[in-house]
């Protein structure tokens, strides 16, 4: 995949994850501040009403006749400011007795009317959110009369020694008004916290994809180097391989000095003497040194690493570690291993990784060379 695609593809795959994201947090977010608008209405339309109540219903119990009491609220609430919300009283029967509209007075509450809350059971401001939307969703307020359009009772109590009951109307039009402008604010500032988020983080994606990319090539180089060098020892490898074996004769003359022609090993009980070119290599568990040879045979030595080293031919055999010694004509193949170690292939194949650690890698190539 191209670099560009790869970027477009990303930069598609990070918006939309944030549009999901942000659908569900901004109807969250404007749901919780929409309650707390809807609370702080309530609790000022609880308020005014049970004030109100309590003071008519002190007048009757204080012996004021009751149209006084009538002609006074009527007074008190008429032509006062319906914008946000208003109290009006009514009677049992539904009658309306005072309201801020004297047009409304004498009137019936039409049954259409829509009441939101009852004297038995106050509503709460999650009630009156999920009244305006299901109100909005169905196509407006369902309103009983040209005075009272846009406005819902959200509170009712009743006047004490009395059969009427003070009703709080809320102005649900201008509540919808101030709902939609938060969620416009929420929408602009999660639109711009988005686009910065989803540039911002493409711009990291690629200055990273790019620092990444670097990284790779310059490994990549570096693991070429390291391929190239491998390839030129395993030919080293083969080189002395053949110089080894074009000249066997002449090494078994010179090595008479250097080193034994054989060793002397046990099977079991039995003892077993093995030639030097039999064997492949020698290596040491728990304490037991292991011969091992090219036919895959396999016995023991009661002499150490240290010792049979330097008993044998060091041109033939290098000590690879503290567990293990090999013959030259056993490695197939040198690969690289971890931080610049070798790690030997031999046959017959050995059931423990031969390492040679970065320190002696160099001393090892020098041993190919020589």
């Amino acid at each position: 995949m191209r670099k560009d695609r790869l970027y477009f593809f990303t930069f598609l795959a990070i918006t939309i994850i944030f549009i999901l994201i942000a659908g569900i947090s901004v109807r969250s977010f404007i749901k919780a501040s929409a309650n707390e608008l809807l609370k702080t209405q309530l609790e000022s339309s609880k308020r005014e009403a049970k004030e109100v109540a309590s003071l008519i219903g002190f007048q009757l119990a204080n012996g004021m006749h009751r149209d006084s009491v009538i002609q006074m609220v009527q007074k008190s609430i008429e032509n006062t400011d319906i914008e946000n919300g208003f109290i009006c009283m009514f009677d049992w029967s539904g009658k309306e007795i005072c309201h801020p509209d004297i047009t409304r007075v004498g009137q019936q509450i039409s049954p259409e009317q829509s009441s939101v809350s009852s004297i038995d059971g106050e509503m709460t401001s999650e009630d009156f959110y999920d009244l305006l939307v299901n109100k909005k969703n169905t196509g407006g307020l369902l309103d009983a009369s040209e005075g009272e359009k846009g406005t819902e009772i959200i509170y009712l109590y009743p006047v004490a020694n009395s059969d009427w009951i003070i009703a709080a109307h809320a102005n649900t039009d201008k509540i919808n008004t101030q709902i939609n402008g938060l969620r416009s604010r929420f929408y602009t500032i999660f639109s711009i916290m988005g686009f910065a988020i989803v540039l911002s983080s493409v711009i990291l994606v690629r200055l990273i994809g790019s620092s990444y990319e670097k990284r790779l090539e310059a490994k990549n180089e570096k693991l070429e180097d390291e391929v190239i060098n491998l390839a030129r020892l395993n030919k080293d490898l083969d080189t002395y391989q053949q110089r080894i074996t074009d000249t066997k004769m002449e090494v078994a003359r010179t090595s008479a000095d250097k080193g034994k022609k054989r060793i002397l090993t046990y099977v079991r009980n039995e003892l077993r003497p093995v030639s030097t070119e039999e064997i492949a290599y020698i290596f040491m568990e728990s304490t037991v040194t292991y011969v091992v040879c090219f036919d895959g045979s396999q016995s023991t030595s009661n002499s150490s690493l240290d010792e049979l080293f330097s008993q044998l031919d060091d041109t033939h055999f290098y000590r690879a570690n503290r567990q293990f010694i090999v013959a030259i004509s056993a490695i197939r193949k040198i690969i690289k291993y971890g931080n610049n170690q070798l790690k030997l292939m031999v046959e017959p194949s050995s059931d423990f990784d031969i390492i040679i650690s970065k320190n002696r890698a160099a001393e090892f190539k020098g041993w190919l060379n020589s």
